[in-house]
């Protein structure tokens, strides 16, 4: 499966899906016009990639300013992807990032990590 790169615009995040690496993130804000549009194709060459693994590593890298009501769908449909994943048994390490003093932030990343169960949710503040 080929990568998957976009740049960041003034309603979408930054996306940087390494199939090859199993590295994935997404930086910045997300109010998309069009969320089906904007995260169908992505979820649907991710959840391919991840369900046809038995094993490895995956790391996958939160690091929204912003998000709205329905990509917070978006995120936790992707955070119940990887939980599955890590319950099929590939290592996945899910590293929530945020400015140290956006405690709004924080909290969201808490609150998403306290479903995660099998894989390895990290709370990362950046300075």
């Amino acid at each position: 499966m080929d990568n998957i790169r976009m740049g960041r615009t003034d309603r979408t995040p930054e996306i940087d899906f390494d199939f090859t690496r199993n590295n994935f993130s997404i930086r910045g804000e997300s109010y998309p016009e069009d969320v089906p549009t904007f995260f169908g194709p992505l979820l649907s060459a991710l959840a391919t990639h991840l369900k046809a693994m038995d094993q490895g590593n995956v790391e996958f890298n939160f690091e929204l300013i912003y998000f709205n009501s329905t990509s917070a769908k978006v995120v936790m449909h992707l955070l119940e992807l990887l939980e599955e994943t890590a319950e099929n048994g590939v290592s996945v390490t899910i590293n929530w990032c945020f400015a140290a003093d956006d405690d709004n932030m924080q909290e969201l990343g808490e609150e998403f990590g306290e479903d995660i169960k099998v894989a390895k949710f990290n709370i990362c503040p950046t300075s």
